[in-house]
């Protein structure tokens, strides 16, 4: 079961990359924190073994120093992500620009309105 919620939250990731251009970690952070109660550190650490090359590698050595990176989840969500980046970009290039700003902008409400509410 955990592989799969892995593998959801890398495909989530990725299709929201692929759609909207952005970094995985607003995608993955949230929902390992909500999938698998994990620490806030622990969920970032993760991120960024996922998201590694080469933007994050200093980061993933002091997250990795701490002990505050899952490995085994973060390769699965890595899977997740390689496919779901390839589906969310072949979604956002058939749709209307638009349609594709406003709905961008609906997905940053409801992120930013669960961080202000998570307690």
């Amino acid at each position: 079961m955990e592989i799969l919620l892995c593998l959801l939250i890398g495909l989530a990731a990725g299709v929201s990359s692929g759609l909207f251009g952005i970094g995985g970690g607003i995608i993955i952070v949230p929902l390992l924190l909500f999938a698998f109660q994990m620490s806030q550190q622990k969920a970032q650490g993760t991120s960024l073994l996922i998201l590694l090359a080469p933007v994050g590698l200093l980061a993933v050595k002091n997250y990795w120093e701490n002990q505050q990176i899952d490995v085994l989840k973060g390769i699965w969500v890595a899977v997740g992500l390689f496919g779901g980046a390839y589906a969310g970009s072949k979604l956002a290039l058939g749709l209307d620009p638009l349609l594709m700003r406003r709905v961008f902008a609906g997905f940053l409400v409801c992120v930013a309105a669960y961080l202000f509410v998570k307690p």
